[in-house]
């Protein structure tokens, strides 16, 4: 069983950035193509990246250029860098594996609020 802790997240204002953080436990992890999903208010959890385990990274349209994807697979973290960030950004922010795959319990996730 994998377990999934995000953390990072918090209030910035238009333009800044912030550095996500997702720890797992478990042995699994380790193999798994990982992303990197929000979900705002009313809408559907969307994924914005994700990155294999071998480090190939893929972005949605609306973060690409922004956002960056990393893992360090010896501490089982995976992270997102954002920078440039926009009011539209803002959402509840989870990791899990990448689609295709049957997810892991979700964690709690880590809200991101871009707001003057």
């Amino acid at each position: 069983q994998v377990q999934l802790v995000e953390s990072g997240g918090g209030l910035v204002q238009p333009g800044g950035s912030l550095r996500l953080s997702c720890v797992a436990s478990g042995s699994i992890w380790g193999i798994a193509a990982m992303g990197w999903y929000r979900q705002a208010p009313g809408k559907q959890r969307e994924l914005v990246a994700g990155i294999t385990s071998s480090g190939s990274t893929k972005y949605a349209d609306s973060v690409k250029g922004r956002f960056t994807i990393s893992r360090d697979n010896a501490k089982m973290t995976v992270f997102l860098q954002m920078n440039t960030l926009k009011p539209e950004d803002t959402a509840v922010y989870y990791c899990n594996q990448y689609p295709g795959a049957r997810p892991y319990a979700w964690g709690q996730g880590t809200q991101v609020t871009v707001s003057s």
